[in-house]
Parts: C-alpha cells; structure tokens; sequence
C-alpha cells in the first residue's frame, strides 16, 4: 500500500490513496495508487478514460446517486470477452481505499450488469474488520441482505438494504451509533464519503467554447462551453481579484503573442464572448484560437478555481477543514504542447500543496512528468 504524500495515513482530510478494478471495460484487474497529483498515462485503448469513469462512479454512488443514474449503459462496462454464466449474468467489481483520521478505510463494491442492474456485494473494511457487508441472497427481491458491525451484546446487525444504491452512505439513517463498534462503522463510512465528496470531471470540449453563453451560465461545466460566462462573473466579483490575475499570468505562459488580459463583454443581448487583450487595443476572441489553446485556457482555469466556480456537487454536511476537490482530467495533454502541459503539471502540484486539492489525470505518455514531486505515474499496457 502507498504511503500517502501527506506523510502521514492518519491526517485530517480524508483522501484516497488507492483505486481497484476488477473486471471493468478492459481492466481485468487492476490497483493503483493514487497521489496529490496522479498521472494515468498509456496508448489509446489502453484503460486511461475507463479508470476515470470509475473514480467518476464511485464518486457518484457515494453522494446517494441512483445505480442507473451512474452506469447508463452498464453493459459498456463489461469486458468484451466476459462470458455470462448459468444465469445469463455479467458484471464487474469497483474499489477504493480512503486514507484518514480512521486509518484506512477499503470499499469495495461488485455490480451486476446484465441481465438486471443492481449492486449484489458491497464490502466496507478497515484495519482488516469487515464493518459492512451485502449479499444478493433473493434475486427475485429488489433488496441486498446487510450485516454491519456491532460489538455489543450482538455482533453484527442485520437488515435488508436497496439493490440500487450504495449502502455505506446509508449507513448513517440505519445505525444508532449506540456501541463502540457501532461508531467505528459511522466513522469509517463519513471518511470514505468525504474522501469521495466534490469530484469534478473535465474534458473542455474546443468546438463548443468559441460561441457567446448566456450571462447567467456562471458555474463551470465538464465541457467547458460556458467559459465566457464563468469569466464574465470573474471579473464581477470583487474576491476574485487575485485568482484572475493568477489566471491571466498562467495565459500568458501558455499562449502565442502578448497577453495582458483575459475577459468577456456583452455581445448579443443576454449573452457574453470571451476575449484576450493583446494590449496596444488589440484583442483576439477566444473563438479564433486553435484547439490546444482553448483547452489550455480552460483547464487552467478549473486548477486555479475550486468549488465555488466549477460545477460540482454540495459538500453536504462536510466541516469546511475537511473539503477537497478532486479533479478528473481527460485529455490532460490532448492537443497540447510540451510548455502548455508543463505549466499545467505546475498549476496542478500548487494547487495540490495545501491538502484540499487533487488531481487525476489521464495522458498519452508521462516521460516527461517523470520525477516531479508530488506526482504519481501509473502506466497502463493496451
């Protein structure tokens, strides 16, 4: 098991450290560790995107998304290859390990694919005792059998749970939290919750970046084709003085020509354009860049903003020391020349330092973030 960079497994703000996939796309079994900066580099094909998705989902499912919701075409899950067995059943196994106050807390959970959609095992572990545990004992039921660790006069409790969600995040509406062991099972479900809070994935999508957006599109999406709106409330908001001038600088080490400025302006009425001041009253629209040049732009902008800015879920009921962001960045050097992802790898490691930022990201080749501290390489073979 990594250690974390951190330096140590028991910090505060909880973090994952370890990724598992058995059976998932072309993944037949995989671990991998995970950094403050993690790099997931191979050829095409290789599992890059996949391992993204599958961050992506355990994300999901921990905040209370629906099953459906998460895996909207499950089958595209399964290997190609995986044979279905007496009772025309695929699947695949996704897992994670969170590092934190409560030492390191495993998830693993295996999903039935085909020919129903459901969750048939969950595993919540730490320190080797097993906390939770499901089992589809009924296929006929839309229900999973559960057994949580007790520690009192009985030592586990037992009760049906959905088929259809993650159960460690329901845990806190089924255990009183009355024993010891009971506390230990509430305490190792809220680290790995808030391990996985606030996951924002991003692959800024050029063609759909250069037309004007609406005023009011001011939170960040995946793609990145509200850009203009997002910078029109920049420049709006009085707090965000130093994160635009550190934006207009990471522009200007990753942009053709002068920079002295980046901002959107009313265009058509109700919606704005972004724009570059090239100074001497030259300016360029962001819609006549190439494709690399917009992708840089955007991405430097999710690693210098955070949640307030980015579309990503509510921290919930999580104590703001706690909080991180987690971003997932496909593509991370699509299109992209060796200063622009350089620069990038920089934004993201500063970023990283204080503890409440990481980032995974997935990359055609890695030779050249090899040895930056702070940044794990995992290499993948098609």
């Amino acid at each position: 098991m990594p250690r974390s960079v951190e330096g140590r497994p028991g910090g505060a703000r909880p973090y994952l450290t370890e990724l598992r996939l058995s059976a998932f796309a072309g993944h037949l079994r995989g671990v991998f560790p995970l950094g403050p900066v993690t790099l997931f580099a191979g050829p095409s094909g290789s599992g890059k995107s996949s391992a993204l998705r599958a961050y992506e989902a355990l994300a999901r499912l921990a905040g209370g998304a629906e099953l459906g919701e998460v895996f909207a075409d499950p089958g595209a899950c399964v290997p190609e290859r995986a044979r279905p067995d007496a009772q025309r059943r695929r699947g695949f196994r996704i897992g994670c390990t969170a590092d934190g106050p409560r030492g390191r807390v495993r998830l693993d959970v295996a999903v039935q694919a085909e020919p129903d959609l459901r969750i048939v095992g969950e595993r919540l572990s730490a320190d080797g005792v097993v906390l939770l545990e499901t089992a589809l004992r009924d296929p006929g039921r839309r229900a999973v059998q559960a057994a949580w660790h007790t520690a009192g006069s009985a030592q586990v409790t037992r009760a049906p749970l959905p088929d259809d969600r993650l159960g460690t995040p329901l845990l806190p509406l089924r255990v009183a939290g009355r024993t010891e062991g009971q506390r230990r099972v509430l305490a190792a479900a809220e680290q790995l919750v808030v391990a996985l809070r606030s996951v924002f994935p991003v692959d800024p999508r050029p063609a759909r970046m250069r037309d004007p957006v609406p005023v009011g599109a001011a939170r960040l999406r995946g793609g990145c084709d509200n850009l203009a709106g997002v910078l029109w409330r920049l420049r709006e908001e009085e707090d965000c003085g130093g994160r635009h001038a550190r934006f207009v600088a990471a522009v200007r080490s990753g942009c053709r020509g002068p920079v002295r400025d980046v901002y959107a302006e009313p265009c058509a009425p109700g919606t704005v354009r972004a724009l570059l001041d090239r100074g001497a009253g030259l300016r360029t629209e962001l819609a006549r860049l190439g494709d690399g040049e917009l992708r840089y732009l955007a991405l430097a902008l999710v690693l210098l903003t955070g949640p307030g800015v980015l579309e990503v879920g509510p921290p919930g009921e999580v104590p703001p020391a706690l909080r991180s962001l987690t971003v997932l960045a496909d593509g991370l050097d699509r299109g992209l020349d060796a200063r622009q992802r350089a620069e990038l790898l920089r934004l993201a490691t500063d970023a990283a330092g204080p503890g409440h930022f990481r980032c995974v990201a997935a990359v055609s080749d890695a030779d050249w973030a090899r040895g930056t501290p702070g940044v794990t390489v995992v290499h993948l073979d098609p």
